[in-house]
């Protein structure tokens, strides 16, 4: 699930965390025109949870910060989910590009 982890903050809470910046696909998402913080990265979440896995709606929240992504719940099953969903984007920049371009076909604007 590199780079992100996966995390029990208290008995029964869990936490999906990602230090924006430090994924093999930064600079692309830069020269895509973004910035790859937080909230970038939340953009990433929704929109795997709208296209591909609309089973994890509902099941997660999400705490973005400028220097981390964060979503977290009850439901450790869907954050590891989504955890492994996003680390593949994470480490392909070829279906990051497909991402971010899919998201501006369907006039998705990342909050970055």
């Amino acid at each position: 699930m590199e780079p992100l982890k996966l995390i029990e903050t208290t008995p029964g809470k869990y936490s999906l965390l990602l230090n924006a910046g430090s994924t093999a696909v930064d600079g692309l998402v830069e020269e895509l025109g973004h910035e790859p913080n937080g909230y970038f990265w939340e953009g990433v979440a929704q929109l795997v949870v709208r296209d591909d896995a609309p089973d994890l709606a509902g099941r997660l929240a999400y705490d973005p910060e400028a220097g981390m992504f964060c979503a977290y719940g009850t439901d450790r099953a869907a954050l590891a989910d989504l955890g492994a969903r996003m680390s593949a984007l994470a480490n392909d920049p070829i279906r990051m590009r497909e991402l971010v371009e899919r998201a501006a076909e369907n006039g998705f604007e990342f909050d970055d």
